[in-house]
């Protein structure tokens, strides 16, 4: 009896969407890599850091399938998708995704750098995962879409939606979400770095490995937001 139970619990496991997801996922991406490399001649320096994006792509595509947000009252759906909504546009800010010009916005004169970049729309064919790269530069707002990074910040906000719509999220995983832009930050606290690491020799080689690290607090984020409601039930 107990092996038929093992079985059973291993065929459930198998029918599980995210299994099945995870499956589509790394097949297209394989291919889409393979198919790239082999028709722009790409010479790969470094392959963790173009295997990278698909972890991020993955583990948001796999912790989106996996929770659903239990139900609750419209005020606080509302409440929780306006909050999820103003983390998204956080972690866009700090990640460069989008900013805004304020010296264009506020119709000054004289010293703003609107005329030194190019406007419009413009795509960039990179390595899948860091591209196809979507930008739009104007007088006041810019727009740098990397595919990876805004679906990962897009999971990352739908895991707060749902933690926020059960009242029992982590508040430390919201915040530790907040350090998936950790490759961006890093500048903002360079000097402080820099004398932790023991000078700036210390901060270049900590600013080296900056994706590596925003990729692991991300997927630690993901992590602890997934299984939030089963650590809840558990306590």
């Amino acid at each position: 009896m107990r092996h038929q139970t093992r079985v059973s619990a291993g065929g459930d496991w198998l029918r599980r969407p995210e299994l099945w997801w995870l499956t589509l996922l790394v097949t297209v991406e394989t291919v889409g890599l393979g198919g790239y490399l082999l028709l722009s001649n790409t010479d790969v320096q470094s392959l963790r850091y173009v295997l990278y994006p698909f972890v991020w792509i993955n583990a948001g595509v796999v912790g989106v399938v996996h929770v659903t947000p239990r139900p609750t009252s419209r005020h606080a759906q509302v409440a929780a998708g306006l909050l999820a909504a103003g983390y998204f546009l956080v972690l866009a800010v700090l990640a460069g995704l989008v900013s805004v010009d304020l010296v264009g916005l506020f119709g000054a004169t004289g010293h703003g750098h609107s005329h030194a970049h190019v406007h419009g729309l413009q795509v960039a064919m990179t390595t899948p995962g860091w591209g196809p790269r979507v930008g739009y530069a104007g007088s006041v707002l810019t727009v740098n879409l990397v595919p990876f990074r805004v679906i990962g910040y897009l999971a990352l906000s739908y895991l707060v939606y749902a933690a926020l719509c059960d009242l029992t999220g982590s508040v430390v995983s919201g915040v530790l979400g907040l350090g998936s832009c950790l490759s961006c930050t890093l500048p903002i606290v360079g000097s402080l770095s820099a004398g932790l690491a023991g000078g700036a020799a210390g901060f270049a080689a900590l600013s080296t490995l900056s994706v590596d690290l925003s990729t692991a607090v991300f997927v630690g984020s993901v992590l602890l937001l997934t299984l939030r409601p089963t650590l809840g039930d558990a306590s």
